[in-house]
This record gives C-alpha cells, structure tokens and sequence, in this order.
C-alpha cells in the first residue's frame, strides 16, 4: 500500500506530464499519426489521475441497495 505523500507525489509527475503531453499536442499537425498518438497518451495519464484520485477520496457509503 502506498502512502499518501506517495500517492501525491504520483498525481504531481503525472499532472507535469499532462502539461507536457498538451503542449505537444497543441504543436502536433492535427490528423496526423503522432496526434493520435500523443492524444492516446493524454487518455491514459488523465485515466491514471482520475484513479488516484478516487485513491486519496475514497468514497464513502454503500453501493448496493
């Protein structure tokens, strides 16, 4: 299990990438290989914020009824 300072840490090199990838995008010709490429890049770091994420926020309550 990975600590919360861990965790953050994570979130934080993954937003810094997020940038990176979005200003490479922006410089990308659109409809190009490497646009589709770098904008699949971008899905799965906002895919991998998103899970740690609900990590530090846990849900609280039931999900059955």
């Amino acid at each position: 299990m990975r600590t919360e300072n861990q965790i953050k840490s994570k979130m934080n090199e993954l937003l810094m990438q997020k940038k990176s990838l979005l200003s490479r995008i922006q410089s990308a010709e659109p409809d190009t290989p490497v646009h589709a490429s770098l904008s699949a890049q971008l899905l799965r770091v906002e895919d991998m914020l998103t899970m740690l994420e609900w990590v530090l926020n846990e849900p609280t309550g039931s999900y059955h009824m």
